[in-house]
C-alpha cells in the first residue's frame, strides 16, 4: 500500500468512527478486511501495521456478530496484523475468540498462557484443540480446565506435556476410561508414563488398547503391561547401597549445587537411591531415617522430611509422584499433603526429624505413629 493510499484510508477511517453509523462503519471494516486479504502476501510488517492500526480502531466501536465475522475471516492468515488478532483472541464473547484462539498462527506462547489463565471453559477448549502447543500452555490448560479439555489434549498429537501434565492426565484417566485409552494411544508417550498409565487401567481398558493401537504402539503397551506385572510380582527388595550416592550428593554440596532443581531431577528420572542419600545429608541424620519414608503407603513422613530439607512444595510433590513401588497418591492426598507441607513451620519438621532419628523409631513407624509424631512435635 503507498503512502498516499495509506494516508486516504486512514482519513476515511476517521470519517467512519467520528461521524458514520453502524452500518458505515461495518462496510468500512469489510472493505479494510479485503484489502489486507487481497494483498496479505505482499505486505512487510509496516504496512501490516498500517492495517493493523486501522482494524483496531474500527473493532473500539463494533457489534460482536461482525467481530466474530472479523475473527474467523483472519485466523487463517499467516500474516494478519498481531494486535487485531490478540484482541479478538482476549474477547470474552466465545464467539468472537474461538475461530482465533483454535487457529491463528499470530498468537503467541505467552499469549496463550495469559488468556488460559484468565478466560473461561470454552476458551481454554478452544486452545485445546490447537495443531501445536507448548509445554507451558498445557500444563495451564490442565490445571484450569475441565474434562472436555483433558481429553481434547489427550487426543491432540501436537501438543507437548511436562511431567506435571502427564501426571495430572494419569490420575484423570484413574476414573475415566475414555480419556486412558486416547492417552494410551499416544505416539509420543514415554515409556514410564504408559507402564503408570496401565498400572491404574482397568483390564478392560488394557484389553482395548491391544485391540485398536496401531502396530507401532502396540509392541509399546504389550512391554509396559509386562513391566506393570513384573513389577507386582516382584520379590523383597535387595537392600541398597548408598556409599557411591552418600559421596555424589556430599561433594554437590560443598559446591552448592544440592538444592531443588537438582532433587527434583532425581525424582523426575526415579535416581530414588540419590534421594534418600540427600535427605539425609541435608537433615543431617542417618540414611535409616529416611529410608523408610519413600515407601511408607501414607506420605506425611516423607513430606516432613522434604520440609525440614528446605525443599519446596514442587519438588516436594514430584519426589511423592514418582515414588517406587508405591501406590499413586490421589488427587486428594496431594492436596491434604500440601496443607500439611505448609502448615509446618521448617523449625518443628526439624524437630520432628531429630526426634525420630535419636529414637530409631523411622524405620518401624507406621501411619498413625507418623501422624500423632507429626502433631505431637
Amino acid at each position: 500500500m503507498s503512502e498516499a493510499a495509506s494516508t486516504a484510508l486512514i482519513e476515511e477511517l476517521e470519517s467512519a468512527v467520528q461521524g458514520g453509523s453502524s452500518e458505515r462503519r461495518l462496510q468500512m471494516l469489510r472493505q479494510v478486511t479485503d484489502l489486507f486479504l487481497s494483498d496479505a502476501d505482499r505486505l512487510n510488517e509496516n504496512q501490516i501495521g498500517v492495517f493493523d492500526d486501522v482494524l483496531v480502531r474500527l473493532m473500539e466501536q463494533m457489534e460482536t456478530r461482525a467481530l466474530a465475522q472479523l475473527g474467523t475471516t483472519l485466523s487463517g492468515s499467516k500474516t494478519a496484523p498481531k494486535e487485531t488478532i490478540r484482541q479478538l483472541a482476549y474477547h470474552e464473547e466465545v464467539s468472537v475468540a474461538v475461530p482465533v484462539l483454535t487457529k491463528s498462527a499470530r498468537l503467541s506462547e505467552g499469549d496463550l498462557i495469559e488468556i488460559a489463565n484468565l478466560r473461561g471453559p470454552q476458551h481454554l477448549l478452544a486452545i485445546s484443540h490447537r495443531d501445536s502447543l507448548s509445554e507451558g500452555v498445557t500444563d495451564v490448560l490442565l490445571r484450569r480446565g475441565d474434562s472436555q479439555v483433558s481429553h481434547a489434549l489427550a487426543k491432540n498429537a501436537g501438543a507437548r506435556f511436562s511431567d506435571f501434565g502427564y501426571a495430572t492426565l494419569v490420575e484423570s484417566s484413574e476414573k475415566d476410561d475414555a480419556l486412558a485409552e486416547k492417552l494410551g494411544l499416544r505416539i509420543d508417550i514415554p515409556l514410564k508414563v504408559l507402564r503408570e498409565l496401565l498400572s491404574r487401567a482397568s483390564a478392560a481398558v488394557r484389553d482395548r488398547l491391544l485391540k485398536v493401537a496401531p502396530p507401532e504402539m502396540r509392541a509399546k503397551i504389550q512391554e509396559a503391561i509386562r513391566a506393570v506385572v513384573e513389577q507386582i510380582a516382584a520379590p523383597a527388595l535387595v537392600p541398597e547401597d548408598y556409599t557411591e550416592s552418600e559421596s555424589m550428593v556430599l561433594a554437590m554440596n560443598r559446591a552448592g549445587k544440592l538444592g531443588d532443581q537438582t532433587i527434583n531431577r532425581f525424582a523426575m528420572q526415579g535416581e530414588y537411591i540419590h534421594i534418600v542419600a540427600a535427605l539425609s545429608l541435608l537433615n543431617s541424620v542417618k540414611i535409616e531415617a529416611i529410608e523408610p519414608l519413600i515407601t511408607n503407603p501414607r506420605p506425611d513422613g516423607l513430606i516432613v522430611a522434604c520440609k525440614a530439607a528446605r525443599l519446596n512444595w514442587s519438588t516436594t510433590s514430584m519426589i511423592l509422584r514418582n515414588r517406587p513401588h508405591c501406590r499413586p497418591l490421589s488427587k486428594q492426598d496431594f492436596e491434604n499433603g500440601r496443607e500439611v507441607f505448609e502448615a509446618l513451620s521448617l523449625s518443628s519438621a526439624q524437630r520432628t526429624i531429630r526426634f525420630w532419628s535419636a529414637r530409631g523409631s523411622a524405620r518401624k513407624a507406621d501411619a498413625p505413629n507418623t501422624a500423632v509424631a507429626i502433631s505431637d512435635i
